[in-house]
């Protein structure tokens, strides 16, 4: 069988316009992102996010955060622990089956997935491909993390960096419900990182050993499972619509039956098409009732609940959204980055954000030095609302394509005319038109224009 997250990287490099090194030379030189420990080398797998990413990384939770928890009534949020008690991971089958096999190169002592051979030796690349080299049986290697809590060594217990943060959403599941006074229907939201030892770290961010999920729980009778596998994925279907991703850019993919765990009734994965191809942002998940029929049985706690009509328990079935921040954040930046050619053969680059998303909402330029007091005034009184940056160093033009650069949707800029109409130019990102708007009325201008369809 075709390993999904390796297909369509043929398709993917001939139809991208856009490279991987591109995006991660930018996001190095603005402070996006960049390897974590870099003036020691790096280490692999970890990544740092700087003053933009943290900002696009911020947006996209608080975006997800809004549309999953803020808007509904039947779904509560929560913050669990990254280390969670042991039996946790018994009960989801991690600690005994959460394993890729692995093969490692006896001649260069590195390891690969025995399932992904089909790439070019990084010792010999032009020479011959993994499979061709010097390699061992392959072996299962556990993705879990260890750490170990206690005082001493010797009265250490060994625990388990969570491989993902559903583990908690289903054991707080009867404390949430009583607590929040929820009844079936209703879900458990959480945004978290987790932790897998990944064997072979790549594509930049998109697998690395450290990442942050965005989760849903939704728990429902198994009668209804079906239906709400349906509403939930066409929900955020659309949702990553609405991060503006390009139709011809993402698509759902269906599991095949030898792709579903042995429990799930039925998985489809959101993909994105990023220059290394075909691959998974978001899967959605009906996962039947397994989960909290293994935590009843590890715990000895009954987490079955009552219904009412057929006067019968039942253990609730769950409807799983599952999305990786840092996946869609790569997302967002490869659907956003633009090399475009201007009139009369000049260049710029820029980043299309859609505007929740975007870093810095509006920046905040004086034509002169001359003018900064004034200027600097708006800037302070815009970011009660925004983050908002102010710039009065070269000039207009080059300013003007940092922020392009960057992504933010608006430039205003003080002029000399400022000073006696009490007006502000407003530059689009986008379109690259301007608009005279009053200081009076600014506030309200970028509001309308910033929450625009949202």
């Amino acid at each position: 069988m075709t390993d999904p997250q390796t297909t369509d990287s043929a398709e993917a490099a001939e139809s991208s316009a856009v490279r991987m090194e591109d995006i991660v030379s930018l996001c190095a030189r603005r402070g996006f992102i960049f390897q974590s420990g870099e003036i020691y080398g790096g280490i692999n797998g970890f990544w740092d996010y700087g003053p933009l990413g943290v900002e696009l990384k911020n947006n996209l939770k608080a975006f997800w955060w809004r549309r999953m928890v803020r808007e509904r009534d039947d779904v509560e949020g929560i913050d669990s622990a990254i280390i969670t008690h042991p039996r946790t991971w018994e009960a989801s089958g991690h600690v005994a089956n959460f394993s890729d096999p692995m093969v490692d190169c006896r001649d260069c002592k590195r390891r690969f997935r025995a399932d992904q051979l089909d790439q070019p030796c990084p010792e010999a690349p032009a020479k011959r491909q993994v499979a061709e080299c010097n390699l061992t049986e392959p072996r299962d290697f556990n993705l879990m993390l260890q750490t170990s809590i206690g005082a001493s060594q010797e009265d250490a217990t060994t625990a388990f960096l969570r491989a993902e943060t559903c583990g908690s959403i289903f054991t707080t599941f009867k404390r949430v419900r009583d607590a929040s006074r929820q009844k079936v229907p209703f879900g458990i939201a959480q945004i978290g990182k987790a932790f897998r030892n990944e064997i072979n770290p790549r594509n930049f961010t998109f697998r690395s050993r450290e990442f942050e999920q965005a989760e849903l729980e939704f728990f429902c009778h198994p009668d209804q499972s079906a239906r709400f596998f349906e509403e939930w994925r066409e929900l955020r279907l659309r949702f990553h619509r609405d991060l503006g991703f390009e139709e011809a850019s993402l698509r759902m993919r269906p599991h095949d039956s030898d792709e579903l765990a042995h429990y799930a009734n039925a998985a489809e994965d959101v993909e994105f098409l990023f220059p290394f191809g075909w691959q998974e942002i978001e899967g959605v998940h009906d996962r039947g009732s397994f989960d909290l029929t293994q935590h009843t049985e590890f715990s000895g706690k009954d987490l079955s609940e009552f219904d009412e009509e057929a006067k019968s328990r039942f253990t609730p079935a769950v409807i799983e959204t599952s999305m990786g921040i840092d996946r869609t954040a790569l997302a967002i930046l490869c659907n956003g980055y633009v090399e475009e050619e201007l009139e009369g053969g000049e260049k710029r680059n820029l980043m299309r954000f859609a505007h929740p998303i975007a870093p810095i909402k509006a920046t905040v330029l004086p034509l002169s030095k001359k003018l900064a007091e004034p200027a600097r005034k708006i800037a302070a009184n815009l970011r009660r609302h925004w983050n908002v940056f102010y710039d009065d160093s070269g000039n207009i033009g080059r300013r003007y394509r940092r922020q392009d650069e960057i992504g933010t949707p608006f430039c205003v800029t003080y002029d000399f005319d400022s000073e006696t109409d009490q007006k502000v130019t407003v530059r689009d990102r986008d379109a690259m038109t301007q608009e005279r708007i009053g200081l009076d009325q600014l506030e309200g201008w970028l509001r309308d224009h910033l929450e625009s369809g949202l």
